[in-house]
C-alpha cells in the first residue's frame, strides 16, 4: 500500500472520530472566510511600520480584531483557548527605527501530551509596491488576509474537538519587513520547551486566477526544504556519502500532506524551500530545526502582490478581494485542519538507525516514543517519490521519554538500494510523518545546528 491511499485512509477514518466526538462533521464558512477578509481589508493598511494606537486604521487595530476572534472562539468552546501575545522590539534593514512586533496566539492545550505542538500561522501585516511605504492603502486582501482567515477560521472549527497533542493559532506580525513574527515565534516555542512537530505555514492561500489567465482551482502548492536549514559541514559530508538530500522531517511533512488530499484538492509538492528569490515564515522554523512548510495557491498573479493600488494599460493591479476565490479558500482550509487534526492526535516520529553495509538485509532500530502502540516501517527506492509500507510493528505503550529499543530485520532488502523509514501510530490509529533513517532525517534538531 502506497503512502498516500494509507494516509487518505487514515484521514477518513480520522474525520469520522472528530465527526462523533463533535456532533457533526468540522464545517468551514465561506462566508465566515470572505467576512474576515472583508474586515482585513477595512483596516486600509496593516504595515508593520504603521499605527498602533489608530482603533480603526493600521496594524494596530488590525492585532486587535485578530485578538478579539480568538477570544470569541475560546469563549464559545468553554474557554479552551489561552491567548498570548508574544511582543519584541526589532530593527533591519527595512524597520529603519526601532519598531515594536506583537504576535497574536491562541494555544489549545492537548489532553495527554500538552508538550507536543502543531502550528497553524499566517502574517497579517500587508505592504505595497514600496516595502517601506506605511501610510498608503495596501489591502492585503490575498497577502496574507486568506492566510489569516484561514488560521482564525481553523480554530473555530477545531476547537470544537479535543486532541492529545497542543494546537498553536498564530497570527503573525513583521513579516514583509523580515520574517520577523516567525523568528518570534520560533524563539517563543523554543523558550516555552515546546516539542514542535509541524508548522503550517499559510501564505497567499485565495486566488486561483494567475497573470497569464491560467486558472487552477484544484491544486495547493506546499513548498519544503530538502538538506536541512540547520545541518552543519559534518552532516553535509555525511549526507553526500549515505543520502539524505531529498529526506528532510519537512520534506516528509510534505509527503504526509500529499497523502491528505482528495480529488476536490491535490497537492502539487514543489521541492524547494520557497518560491524563486522569495520567502515565508516557515523559514525561522527551519533553520531551528523545526519541520515546517509553507502552503501557496498553484498559480500566483503578480498583478496582485505587493501593488499600489492603480490602473495601468488596462490592467488593475492591488491585492484587493475581488480577485479571491474563496471556495478555494475553503478547500485550502479543510486540508489544513486535515493536517492539523491528524498530526495533532499522532505520535512524535520516532528517531531510526538502520545497519546494511556489506549485507543482504537491513536491520532497523528505533527508541519507542510516547503514545505509540505500534509502528510502520517504510521503504522507498531512491529514484522515488513516495514511501510504501513494509511491515507493521506493535509496541507496547511507552512511558513519557519512551525508553524501549524496537529492532526489525528485512531479509532481502539491500540497504544500498533503498531509503527506509518509520513512523508512529496510535492506538486510535492517528499516524505521524515518518522519519527517515538518512543522515538530516530525523525529526529532532541537529545536536549542533549552526
Amino acid at each position: 500500500m502506497t503512502l498516500r491511499n494509507l494516509f487518505s485512509a487514515t484521514a477518513l477514518l480520522l474525520a469520522a472520530a472528530n465527526a462523533a466526538q463533535a456532533g457533526e462533521a468540522p464545517q468551514v464558512s465561506e462566508a465566515r472566510l470572505r467576512a474576515d477578509v472583508e474586515k482585513l481589508v477595512s483596516f486600509g493598511t496593516r504595515h508593520t511600520l504603521s499605527s498602533e494606537t489608530d482603533p480603526k486604521r493600521g496594524i494596530g487595530a488590525a492585532r486587535g480584531w485578530a485578538e478579539a476572534e480568538f477570544r470569541k472562539t475560546s469563549k464559545a468552546c468553554g474557554n479552551c483557548l489561552e491567548i498570548v501575545l508574544p511582543d519584541r522590539i526589532v530593527t533591519g534593514d527595512r524597520i529603519p527605527k526601532p519598531a515594536h512586533i506583537v504576535n497574536v496566539v491562541a494555544i489549545q492545550r492537548g489532553t495527554e501530551r500538552p508538550n507536543e505542538v502543531v502550528i497553524v500561522q499566517a502574517h497579517i501585516d500587508s505592504r505595497v509596491s514600496d516595502v517601506m511605504n506605511f501610510t498608503a492603502d495596501a489591502p492585503g486582501a490575498n497577502d496574507d488576509g486568506s492566510g489569516t482567515a484561514l488560521v482564525i477560521e481553523t480554530a473555530r472549527v477545531l476547537s470544537k474537538q479535543k486532541f492529545p497533542t497542543t494546537i498553536i493559532y498564530a497570527v503573525l506580525q513583521g513579516e514583509e519587513q523580515g520574517l520577523f513574527g516567525g523568528k518570534l515565534l520560533a524563539d517563543y516555542a523554543k523558550a516555552q520547551g515546546w516539542t514542535v512537530k509541524a508548522v503550517l505555514n499559510n501564505d497567499i492561500v485565495g486566488n486561483t486566477r494567475g497573470s497569464d489567465g491560467l486558472v487552477d482551482d484544484k491544486h495547493v502548492r506546499v513548498f519544503s526544504e530538502g538538506p536541512r536549514a540547520d545541518g552543519d559541514d559534518k552532516l553535509r559530508a555525511t549526507a553526500r556519502r549515505f543520502g539524505g538530500e531529498n529526506d528532510s522531517p519537512s520534506r516528509n511533512l510534505s509527503r504526509y500532506v500529499a497523502g491528505l488530499a482528495t480529488p476536490e484538492l491535490g497537492v502539487r509538492q514543489i521541492w524547494r524551500t520557497d518560491r524563486m528569490g522569495r520567502g515565508g515564515d516557515h523559514i525561522p522554523f527551519l533553520d531551528a530545526g523545526i519541520p515546517a512548510i509553507r502552503f501557496s495557491v498553484a498559480v500566483e498573479n503578480y498583478d496582485h502582490q505587493h501593488q499600489d493600488l492603480r490602473t495601468e494599460k488596462g490592467v488593475i493591479h492591488g491585492d484587493t478581494i475581488e480577485f479571491m476565490d474563496f471556495a478555494y479558500l475553503a478547500k485550502v482550509t479543510h486540508l489544513n485542519i486535515a493536517a492539523l487534526s491528524a498530526v495533532a492526535r499522532a505520535p512524535t516520529p520516532p528517531t531510526v538507525s538502520i545497519e546494511g553495509a556489506v549485507t543482504t538485509s537491513t536491520k532497523m532500530s528505533w527508541t519507542s516514543v510516547f503514545g505509540a502502540t505500534s509502528y510502520k516501517v517504510y521503504k522507498r527506492r531512491t529514484d522515488a517519490r513516495d514511501w510504501e509500507m513494509v511491515t507493521s510493528v506493535s509496541a507496547s505503550p511507552s512511558p513519557p521519554g519512551g525508553g524501549s529499543i524496537t529492532q526489525v530485520v528485512l531479509p532481502g532488502f539491500r540497504a544500498d538500494d533503498w531509503l527506509f523509514g518509520v513512523a508512529s501510530v496510535s492506538r486510535d490509529g492517528a499516524q505521524s510523518p515518518i522519519s527517515s533513517a538518512v543522515p538530516g532525517g530525523q525529526f529532532a534538531p541537529l545536536a549542533n545546528p549552526k
